[in-house]
């Protein structure tokens, strides 16, 4: 195999180990999102319960009766930590699209290194 071969097969790869790690970053990004609508939905339901409504938390197989301040506060925090989670991978996403241009940028140009000018 000649070097220009060798260049394009591991800018090859390169392209496509990131194209596979772009995409699951756009899996947990979708993960997080549906976990994001769902306690948006419960805090929603929370805010037209009574002060004195019974909240269970399901553990295991187990209800538990939870006052509404410590499940309000537990669903807050959840979202919070979503919203994090959220704009870490959509910095990890565009970071591995910025490489993948890259990548794409690379072998374009050893492509048209192969070329016959003219």
């Amino acid at each position: 195999m000649t070097d220009i071969q060798q260049r394009l097969q591991v800018l090859s790869t390169d392209y496509q180990n990131l194209q596979t790690e772009l995409q699951n970053h756009v899996n947990s990004r979708q993960k997080l999102e549906s976990q994001q609508q769902e306690n948006k939905a419960v805090q929603k339901e929370f805010l037209g319960l009574d002060e004195d409504a019974n909240i269970y938390k399901l553990v295991g197989p187990v209800l538990l009766k939870q006052e509404k301040t410590e499940a309000v506060l537990a669903v807050d925090g959840r979202l919070e930590y979503i919203e994090k989670e959220i704009k870490r991978i959509e910095k990890q996403i565009k970071d591995t699209e910025d490489k993948s241009d890259a990548v794409r940028a690379q072998i374009i140009q050893v492509q048209s290194e192969t070329q016959p000018q003219g």
